[in-house]
């Protein structure tokens, strides 16, 4: 089968399931868009590495690299391979130099270690075709994403963040490392850098 190049558009709240995310995903050439409902930590993993945000432990999929980096392993690829009764599921390639070794894997969880890895994301046209949806235009990735997972209007956090003093923001933010809010810190990393 021939396998369809992926790209992450973006990552927000869920509209039809409380405390999810949709992961929206696009066609490189093209203009279908693949939303995938995940999980809050699974959200999480993906944005932290997305905002390159370090963690104070590591994370489940930071693991993965280091045990695969120590036994020299690499990930080839990661292949959103199936879609069964509205389930996705993905297929992690690896290699140790000598043998190709495949693992199944929720996207989520294959997509979090493609992007620590670095390396490209595929699905198959069958998986496009029944799943997908055609977005207006390719140069709008976030009308589109916006259109395709309803996501309500941004929070106040951002002008709150405005609002506060350089010392606040940096109070609040090692907050937010301590309590694992990563996506949090990122929004107030953002707000620091701005300012400086």
């Amino acid at each position: 089968m021939e396998k369809i190049k992926l790209e992450i558009l973006g990552l927000s709240p869920s509209q039809s399931q409380a405390g999810s995310f949709a992961l929206v995903l696009g066609e490189e050439y093209g203009n279908r868009r693949l939303p995938i409902i995940i999980g809050m930590f699974e959200a999480q993993a993906i944005a932290i590495e997305i905002e390159k945000i370090q963690p104070n432990r590591p994370m489940t999929h930071d693991l993965f690299k280091s045990f695969a980096k120590a036994f020299n392993y690499s990930v080839n690829e990661i292949i959103i391979s199936d879609l069964r009764e509205g389930i996705f599921f993905a297929r992690i390639y690896c290699s140790d130099g000598v043998r190709e070794t495949v693992i199944d894997a929720r996207p989520s969880d294959a997509i979090a270690i493609a992007l620590r890895f670095n390396v490209p994301l595929y699905t198959y046209e069958t998986i496009l075709s029944e799943a997908g949806i055609v977005s207006g235009t390719q140069n709008e990735p976030e009308d589109a994403i916006e259109e395709l997972v309803q996501s309500p209007k941004p929070r106040s956090l951002n002008d709150q963040l405005k609002n506060m003093s350089l010392e606040d923001l940096q109070r609040i933010l090692d907050e937010a490392l301590s309590n694992e809010e990563y996506e949090k810190a990122a929004k107030i990393r953002d707000e620091i850098t701005r300012r400086n």
